[in-house]
């Protein structure tokens, strides 16, 4: 009889801790729904894009100093390219665990020692008295870097309600976009101007107004408070280590050691893909893995990653062929080849606000397949290249490219993330950024090869009209020699000079043709992801997604 009265009262115990837990549950979602930072929203969005723009610039602003570096390091400029590879493979790794160090530790604390350690790291670089120190610097300052950008995106998704999300990401973009465009002509500049040491020393004050201002203003929300992510998944994190840092060596490595010709590549390629598929395979199958791949589950973020990663192969390649075109055929310094990048950036800036309010009546979908439809013709149209083109037209090839962009970034950042859950925006915004540096390097990798190979195709295929039995090579010659005669040089040597010179421009045609063939490749990628636009979700951005909180 006993038995009978227990049962009864288990029962109805059950469905009084059911009933408790799920007022529970709807008491916590309101707060969530409800709450909002104590500081403006968009001061917290300036103030948490600072410190990505901060990290964005030191990706790319290095580059033209590498000559500099070498000098005054007592290196090779080859040798000096790990300071840039220590980096990326640093910060791609970083990239994709930041979510779980977020989790772990607290976004803003994590958020905060990852700008105070990279302040201090760039301190280090800038003092570095050999080659091995500043690779071990910069290997600190990309570690730190890395979470920069994820957890910048986390703060302002969580910051701001869906329908100002748009605008909000208005503000990311001009980190996300003008900091590599700008990267190279402030580098070319402070380096030329003053001393290499000072593209580190100038992150000092603004890493530690950032730090000040984020103390002041960020906050954890409160859900995030209640996350505690103690268990360490080490299987997961050496897959994701090994993969990603044997992938950023090989990409940034493979053109100096001629690629897969090079048994030093092969093991990073080989290397790369044993990481790359055992931590798909892990992450996919582990209890609790760092990094959640439940996220690709919703269809929007999935294509989100997939138009992201062709913004970020477009956008870096373009980035470094039009200042490497600027300085190895038209013979440009690094200040000026800077030069013609950045009216693109201001393009950018002037571009948001205008799609900002585009979003509000036109399906976002739409506008992202405009953003690639236009880029793609803009890099077609950068293809028409010749030895006489000038300074503004090379600014007019670029500003067209950049205008595509300005359709992009902030249409596909808010539609990733409008029909995920909350709960897992931190692992998304880890992995949407990870895929976006990671195509960026490969971009990098691909257009340089390019550049190269394609240099060689078209060297052989002219070859055959520069010989004694084609008329107009000999017309050519001809005409070299006469001046060279009249500057007084004797004929035969007249000649060997005329024929030299020849050989010359014979050159730089096949290089320039090489270009062409790189920016009609970025074009037809971008073409080729305007059909995957129409998988996204047929969504207006919210009332409001244009203006202010």
């Amino acid at each position: 009889m006993s038995a009978a009265v227990a049962a009864p009262a288990r029962a109805a115990g059950s469905a009084q801790a059911a009933r408790e837990a799920a007022a529970r549950a709807a008491r916590e979602a309101d707060e969530h729904a409800r709450w909002r930072p104590s500081a403006n929203p968009w001061a917290i969005a300036v103030v948490v894009t600072m410190a990505a723009f901060m990290e964005i610039l030191d990706t790319t602003i290095v580059n033209v100093a590498l000559p500099h570096i070498a000098g005054s390091l007592s290196s090779s400029v080859n040798e000096a390219t790990w300071a840039l590879t220590s980096y990326l493979v640093a910060n791609a790794i970083v990239l994709t665990i930041s979510g779980w160090l977020s989790s772990a530790i607290g976004r803003k604390l994590y958020f905060l020692i990852c700008i105070v350690m990279f302040t201090v790291c760039s301190f280090l670089c800038g003092i570095a008295s050999s080659l091995p120190e500043l690779v071990i610097f910069r290997l600190a300052q990309g570690f730190f870097g890395g979470g920069l950008q994820p957890v910048q995106q986390a703060i302002i998704l969580d910051t701001f309600p869906p329908e100002k999300r748009g605008a909000a990401f208005g503000v990311t973009a001009i980190a996300t976009i003008v900091a590599p465009v700008l990267g190279p002509t402030l580098g070319g500049y402070v380096t030329d101007a003053y001393d290499w040491r000072w593209i580190f020393f100038m992150n000092i004050p603004v890493g530690a107004l950032a730090a000040a201002l984020i103390f002041a203003l960020v906050e954890d929300p409160p859900w995030l408070k209640r996350a505690a992510a103690k268990h360490i998944d080490v299987v997961g994190l050496a897959l994701i280590t090994l993969g990603l840092g044997a992938l950023q060596v090989m990409l940034d490595r493979g053109e100096d050691d001629d690629w897969f010709d090079s048994g030093f590549i092969q093991l990073m390629a080989v290397l790369a893909a044993a990481g790359i598929a055992g931590a798909i395979l892990w992450l996919r199958t582990a209890k609790r893995p760092i990094v959640n791949l439940e996220v690709f589950r919703d269809r929007n973020f999935a294509m989100g990653c997939v138009c992201i990663s062709a913004v970020g192969g477009v956008l870096y390649a373009g980035a470094v062929v039009i200042p490497q075109f600027a300085q190895s055929i038209m013979g440009y310094t690094a200040t000026w080849s800077g030069l013609i990048l950045s009216p693109g950036g201001l393009a950018i800036i002037v571009m948001i606000p205008i799609i900002g309010q585009a979003m509000r009546h036109l399906q976002t979908r739409l506008i992202i397949a405009a953003g690639f439809f236009v880029m793609g013709c803009a890099f077609i149209y950068s293809s028409r290249l010749s030895p006489d083109i000038d300074f503004g037209t090379l600014v007019g090839m670029r500003a067209a490219q950049t205008v595509g962009l300005a359709f992009l970034f902030v249409p596909i950042s808010t539609i990733a993330y409008v029909t995920l859950p909350r709960s897992l925006n931190g692992d998304a915004t880890a992995l949407f950024s990870m895929f976006r540096n990671v195509f960026g390097s490969i971009g990098i990798s691909l257009a340089t090869a390019a550049i190269t190979q394609r240099s060689q195709v078209h060297q052989a295929q002219l070859s055959k009209w520069a010989s004694p039995f084609h008329q107009p090579f000999n017309d050519l010659v001809a005409s070299y020699q006469a001046s060279l005669v009249a500057m007084g040089h004797t004929a035969a040597a007249a000649h060997d000079v005329a024929v030299g010179m020849v050989y010359q421009a014979f050159r730089k045609q096949a290089q320039i043709l090489a270009y062409s063939d790189v920016f009609l490749y970025a074009g037809f990628v971008a073409l080729c992801v305007v059909p995957f636009c129409f998988f996204l979700t047929k969504r207006k951005a919210a009332r409001g997604a244009g203006g202010g909180h």
